[in-house]
C-alpha cells in the first residue's frame, strides 16, 4: 500500500485525513437533509443562503450548501415536499416495519424524529422519541448541533434507562431517513440492545413523532420568552414534563400518557396474578 501512496504523489496519512474529511461532508449532508425539507415546508420562500446562516452548517461551504439546496431540489422556484429516497453516497435505509403492523401495547414500537426551533435567529435541534401506544415522550434532547452525540444518541440513551430493566427484544425504532439514525454509534446502542431499526420513505409514515414536534413547538415553546440555548434545553425538559404528565388524550380515553401507561401495567400485573 505505502508503494501506491507513493505512485500517487500523496502519504497515507493524508490520504486518510482526506477520507475523514469526505466522510464528515457525506454525513453533514445526511443530517441535513431531513431538517433542510422541513425548514422548506414551513418557510416556503426562504432563501437558502438564510438557511445556511442560520443552520451554521460546519462542514460545507455557503456556495456548496446552496449547490446541495439545488440538487435535492429545495430551491425556492424548485420546492419538493419531500426528499430523494434513493443517494449514490451510500445512505443506508431500514425497511419500514410498521407497515400493516397493529400497535397494541407499550414499548412495541417508538417513534422518532429531529426537529428546529429558532432562537434569536439561529437554529436549534430538538429530538424526540415517542411511544406509539401511549403517546409518551420516552426519550428527548436539545442541541446546538446536528450531531448524532447530540441528537438522537442521547435521546435514545435516555428512553433505555427510563425502561431500564424491561425486556426491549424486538422494540421497533422507527424514524425518517436521516444519517443520525444510520450512523455507526446509534446501529452500535440498538443493537445492544437488541432494537429493530425501521425507516418510512414519507414524512406521514412517521405521523406520531412530526406530531409531537409542533405539539412541543406549538402549543409550548413559543409562548415562552426564550432567548438563549440554556432557557430553550430548561423549556424543552420543562415542556416535555407537562406533556408526559398532565395533557390529556382523546386516544388515550382523556388520560395523560404517564396516567395510561399506569393503568396499562397495573392490568398487566392484574392479568399475571
Amino acid at each position: 500500500m505505502n508503494s501506491l501512496y507513493t505512485s500517487i504523489g500523496i502519504t497515507k496519512q493524508a490520504f486518510h485525513q482526506q477520507l475523514n474529511r469526505d466522510y464528515l461532508k457525506e454525513q453533514e449532508r445526511a443530517n441535513l437533509l431531513p431538517i433542510v425539507n422541513q425548514i422548506r415546508q414551513d418557510h416556503p420562500t426562504m432563501g437558502c443562503r438564510d438557511m445556511y446562516y442560520k443552520l451554521g452548517v460546519e462542514h460545507m461551504g455557503r456556495d456548496a450548501f446552496e449547490a446541495f439546496c439545488r440538487d435535492e431540489g429545495l430551491m425556492v422556484e424548485r420546492f419538493r415536499n419531500w426528499r430523494r429516497t434513493t443517494d449514490s453516497s451510500g445512505v443506508v435505509r431500514f425497511d419500514n416495519l410498521l407497515l400493516g403492523l397493529e400497535i397494541r401495547q407499550v414499548n412495541q414500537v417508538w417513534q422518532s424524529d429531529i426537529t428546529y426551533f429558532d432562537v434569536q435567529g439561529k437554529f436549534y435541534y430538538i429530538t424526540f422519541i415517542i411511544d406509539a401506544y401511549s403517546r409518551r415522550i420516552v426519550g428527548h434532547s436539545t442541541s446546538r448541533r446536528l450531531l448524532t452525540s447530540q441528537t438522537t444518541l442521547p435521546a435514545l440513551r435516555m428512553a433505555l434507562k427510563l425502561r431500564e430493566g424491561l425486556d426491549l427484544t424486538g422494540l421497533i425504532i422507527h424514524s425518517d431517513g436521516g444519517g443520525q439514525y444510520y450512523e455507526k454509534d446509534f446501529l452500535q446502542l440498538t443493537g445492544k440492545n437488541k432494537l429493530e431499526n425501521s425507516m418510512c420513505e414519507y414524512a406521514w409514515e412517521n405521523g406520531k413523532a412530526e406530531r409531537i414536534n409542533g405539539v412541543i413547538k406549538n402549543n409550548y415553546l413559543i409562548h415562552r420568552n426564550i432567548k438563549t440555548f440554556e432557557a430553550l434545553q430548561k423549556e424543552v425538559d420543562r415542556s416535555v414534563k407537562l406533556y408526559n404528565f398532565e395533557k390529556p388524550h382523546i386516544g388515550l380515553q382523556r388520560k395523560t400518557p404517564v396516567n395510561f401507561e399506569n393503568i396499562v401495567y397495573l392490568n398487566s400485573l392484574t392479568a399475571l396474578n
